[in-house]
C-alpha cells in the first residue's frame, strides 16, 4: 500500500482499457454511450460489467454506431449529465462530423482513444492516425505513457474539461495494444477520493433569451437553443471563443496535474511536456505516447557512453504549448521530432510541423529533423531508435542536415 495524504491507495493489475474504465468509473459519470471497436472495447466492455452489477449509477447506452455514440453523448452533455465515451480508428473517423460540433456546443465530454491506425489496408494495430486526423476539430488532446499515467489522465481529464473557462471536450490518447492491452500495476486512489477530487460538474451561468442568468444546459424549464443556424455576422466570433477556451486550457491543464500531484505523489512534467534528462543534453528526442518509456532506457545507455541525449515527451498536443517546447528545446544542438502518423503531402508528420513552427522564430534553435515510425504497429525497439541519435550526432556534429524527412523501420 502506498499512502498520500493520509490516503491508503492499492495497487490493481490493469491493463490500459481496464485503467480508463475504472477512473471512469470513479469519477462518477452520468452517462456512457459508446459502441466497441478494437483495441478500445475492453473500456466499454468493463463499463457496462460495472453498471450491470450496480456498482455505477450510471446510463449506460450501447448505440448502433460511434456517430450516433458521439451524437448521443453530446446531447447527454448538453443537458448538464457527465459524459464519458471511448472509440479508436475508424470509429473515430465516423464521429468526425459530430467531433466538430461536440466543440462548437462546448461540451465537456470526455473521451479515451485508444490509438490505431486507419485503413486502407486495414490494420488493428496502434499508431496515431486517427486522433492526429482530429487535431483541428476543437478537442483538447492529451496522450499516455502507460496505464497508470492512462488511468491518471482519465480523472484529470473530466477536471480540466468541465472547468467553466474550458468547457471544451477532451481526447485522452493511449497507444493501441501497446497499453491498451498490456498488463501493469496501477496505483488506484479510493473512491471518495476521486469522487472528491473531479467534484460535481459546474456549468458556465449564461443570460438566456427572456434575459434571465442561467445554467448553460439545455432545460426545458429554462429553454436556450445550441449550435443552432448562424450566418457569417456570428460565426467567425464563436469560433474565437474556442481559441480563448483552448489557451485557457493550457494552465488549466498544468493546475490540474500540481493539484492531483498533491493528492496521488504523481505529476507528468508539468502535465503539458513530460521531460528526462533534458537540461543538460545536447541531442534530443521529442516524442508523443509509450515509445518514451523505451527511450528513456536507450538514453540512460547513451549517457553511461558519454552522449548527452535527452528526451521531451508532449503529454498535451492540443492546445500545443508552444512557450514551453521553446523553453526546453532552445539549448539543443539537434533534435529529432518522431512522428507515428503522416501528413500526406505535407513537409514531415504533425508533430514535427507543430514543433519546427514553435522553435522557428527564435533567436537560437537546434536543427531539426522529423522521423516517421511505428505506422501500422511497427515494433521501435532501442537498437532502431539509436539510429535516430547517432543521426543527431552526426548533424549536431557538422551543423548540416541531409534528409528532413526519414522513415524508422522501413523495408527499403
Amino acid at each position: 500500500m502506498a499512502q498520500q495524504q493520509g490516503k491508503p491507495e492499492k495497487f490493481l493489475a490493469f491493463n490500459g482499457d481496464e485503467a480508463v474504465a475504472f477512473a471512469a468509473k470513479q469519477s462518477d459519470v452520468d452517462v456512457v454511450a459508446a459502441y466497441p471497436i478494437t483495441p478500445q472495447t475492453i473500456i466499454v466492455e468493463k463499463f457496462s460489467e460495472y453498471v450491470a452489477n450496480g456498482e455505477v449509477q450510471t446510463e449506460f447506452v450501447c448505440t448502433e454506431s460511434e456517430h450516433s455514440a458521439i451524437s448521443a453523448s453530446l446531447s447527454a452533455s448538453t443537458t448538464g449529465a457527465r459524459t464519458f465515451t471511448a472509440s479508436a480508428s475508424a470509429g473515430l473517423a465516423l464521429m468526425h462530423e459530430i467531433l466538430f460540433v461536440t466543440s462548437g456546443s462546448r461540451a465537456p465530454v470526455v473521451m479515451a482513444v485508444a490509438n490505431r491506425a486507419l485503413s486502407s489496408p486495414i490494420n488493428i494495430h496502434g499508431d496515431h492516425s486517427d486522433s492526429m486526423a482530429e487535431r483541428d476539430s476543437g478537442w483538447l488532446h492529451i496522450y499516455v505513457e502507460n496505464a497508470q499515467e492512462a488511468y491518471d489522465s482519465i480523472i484529470q481529464a473530466f477536471k480540466i474539461a468541465e472547468d467553466p473557462d474550458v468547457s471544451l471536450p477532451i481526447i485522452v490518447g493511449l497507444d493501441g495494444f501497446t497499453i491498451s492491452h498490456t498488463l501493469e500495476n496501477v496505483n488506484i486512489l479510493p473512491d471518495e477520493v476521486v469522487k472528491q477530487f473531479v467534484g460535481e460538474r459546474v456549468l458556465p451561468m449564461v443570460m438566456n433569451h427572456e434575459g434571465k442568468t442561467v445554467p448553460f444546459k439545455l432545460d426545458p424549464d429554462n429553454p436556450m437553443t445550441m449550435g443552432p443556424n448562424v450566418s457569417s455576422t456570428y460565426y467567425f466570433e464563436f469560433k474565437r471563443q474556442q481559441e480563448e477556451a483552448m489557451k485557457n486550457a493550457l494552465k488549466k491543464i498544468q493546475e490540474v496535474n500540481a493539484n492531483y500531484a498533491k493528492l496521488s505523489g504523481r505529476s507528468y512534467g508539468d502535465g503539458l511536456v513530460d521531460t528526462y534528462k533534458l537540461d543538460d543534453a545536447e541531442i534530443a528526442v521529442v516524442v508523443v505516447g509509450s515509445t518514451a518509456g523505451t527511450l528513456k532506457v536507450l538514453i540512460d545507455e547513451l549517457r553511461n557512453e558519454g552522449i548527452k541525449a535527452g528526451l521531451l515527451r508532449l503529454r498535451t498536443f492540443r492546445p500545443f504549448p508552444a512557450e514551453q517546447l521553446q523553453n526546453a528545446l532552445k539549448h539543443l544542438k539537434a533534435l529529432a521530432v518522431m512522428d507515428k502518423s503522416m501528413s500526406f503531402g505535407g513537409l514531415g508528420g504533425p508533430v514535427f510541423a507543430e514543433v519546427r513552427n514553435a522553435l522557428f522564430d527564435l533567436k537560437q534553435h537546434p536543427l531539426i529533423i522529423n522521423y516517421i515510425f511505428g505506422l501500422g504497429g511497427r515494433d521501435s525497439n532501442p537498437l532502431g531508435l539509436r539510429k535516430v541519435f547517432e543521426n543527431l550526432q552526426q548533424v549536431a556534429k557538422s551543423g548540416q542536415i541531409e534528409d528532413i524527412v526519414h522513415y524508422l523501420g522501413l523495408k527499403e
